[in-house]
């Protein structure tokens, strides 16, 4: 035997909508107006409120699905905030853009001097130890450069998850949606209006 899912709670605006919805058609709105016995639309519509498990029932396999989809859908963005945490504050970034320009700068005007200096056979010792120091500096600059892809790529790869998530993929907003909307869709046909109809007197019921 299968279970049927309660209601959620934060579930409970999408029934009080679709219930709203199916007291506005015709035949039940226009029912207390022909009679004045027939119970008002208000008096329907809390007594169907109280009755909100017995009507979910009759779409439960949309609800179980709605509820699977957007439990999926909750897990992967758990999942992506911790493997992509965020960075507070803008020194790193900064730090990793402003390294490699510096050390390549510094790089390029070491290594201008310490081959001057070997041309002109001027003072080979002092010449060589600049020279090393910009090679040093330019190593630093491609390693510095190569670790501020990483967060850049971390960044990129965040916003593709984020857009996924929020409905541009199959496992994001759109089959949440989707698989709502197919709920109340199910609960207005077989829940919410066969209910109101069915409390309504056999000379009015459609």
């Amino acid at each position: 035997m299968t279970n049927t899912p309660g209601l959620r709670p934060e579930d409970r605006a999408d029934f009080e909508s679709v219930l709203r919805l199916a007291l506005g058609l015709v035949d039940i709105r226009s029912a207390p107006l022909r009679e004045p016995t027939v119970r008002t639309s208000a008096s329907l519509y809390a007594q169907a409120l109280a009755a909100a498990e017995e009507i979910t029932a009759a779409a439960s396999d949309e609800y179980r699905d709605y509820l699977a989809v957007r439990k999926a859908a909750e897990r992967l963005k758990g999942l992506r905030s911790k493997r992509f945490p965020t960075v507070d504050g803008a020194l790193w970034p900064a730090l990793f853009m402003l390294t490699p320009l510096v050390a390549g700068a510094a790089a390029a005007v070491l290594l201008l001097i310490g081959y001057g200096l070997h041309l002109a056979d001027a003072e080979p010792e002092f010449a060589a130890s600049v020279t090393t120091a910009g090679r040093v500096l330019a190593l630093t600059a491609v390693v510095t450069a190569l670790v501020g892809l990483r967060p850049a790529l971390r960044t990129a790869v965040r916003r593709r998850s984020d857009r996924g998530l929020d409905g541009q993929g199959p496992e994001g907003g759109d089959a949440v949606e989707g698989a709502r909307k197919k709920w109340r869709q199910a609960l207005l046909e077989r829940g919410v209006l066969p209910y109101l109809r069915s409390h309504l007197p056999e000379s009015l019921a459609p």
